[in-house]
């Protein structure tokens, strides 16, 4: 039975590769292979403010951080311990405005006064940036394991809602566990970054009922 999942995993792995082709647009920067130090922050101040909101909100949100030049980590917490009301006015297109600026404030605090930058912080192992990240107020499972995939470039699947789905249309899940879930797919799956980037990007497309040509807009 595992054998058999573990290869219709693979399958439809495949199948959706086929479907979607090479990643465009809003996911060509998430899914590359090598990122900037400015793409890398992006992404984690990004995984932060999309939660419970559309990604074209976000990006007026990023857009205006980038007009304050406060795009990167050390950038927003100088701006949050200066101004956390002008912060919380940049990012307010994301929603939840007020929550959100302490939580990305939170997490780039300790990054700086912790690690001194983000990439220090991913020169630990997967599992101490994990459970610090997890440590952190409003940072649950799926934006953690985002951050860490799509920025730190470790090799961990991420489970959302959309991965819910697909899982339990394609008969692996019912409702199970993040951790279990989780466990379903690196277990059927390569341990490849790239791989797990791409799956799980295409399974949110496939989810949405769209195309990478089209994600940008959403």
């Amino acid at each position: 039975m595992a054998e058999k999942r573990k290869t219709k995993i693979q399958q439809l792995y495949l199948k959706l590769l086929g479907k979607y082709g090479t990643p465009k647009d809003f996911w060509q920067k998430w899914c590359k292979e090598r990122k900037t130090k400015q793409d890398r922050e992006a992404i984690v101040l990004g995984a932060m403010l999309t939660q419970r909101v559309s990604w074209l909100n976000v990006e007026k949100a990023l857009k205006n951080l980038k007009t304050e030049k406060a795009l990167s980590i050390k950038g927003v917490y100088q701006l949050g311990k200066q101004d956390i009301g002008l912060l919380e006015r940049l990012i307010r297109p994301s929603g939840f405005y007020k929550q959100k600026a302490k939580r990305v404030f939170g997490l780039c605090k300790f990054i700086v006064e912790n690690h001194g930058s983000l990439e220090k912080f991913f020169r630990q192992d997967l599992e101490a940036c994990r459970q610090q990240l997890l440590s952190l107020h409003g940072i649950g499972p799926e934006t953690a394991d985002s951050i860490l995939l799509y920025a730190g470039g470790k090799p961990i699947f991420v489970i959302d809602e959309y991965t819910h789905r697909f899982a339990q249309k394609h008969g692996f899940s019912d409702k199970r566990s993040y951790s279990h879930l989780q466990e379903l797919f690196q277990q059927g799956l390569p341990k490849d970054v790239k791989v797990y980037q791409d799956f799980h990007a295409m399974i949110v497309l496939e989810g949405r009922g769209t195309t990478w040509d089209l994600i940008s807009k959403i």
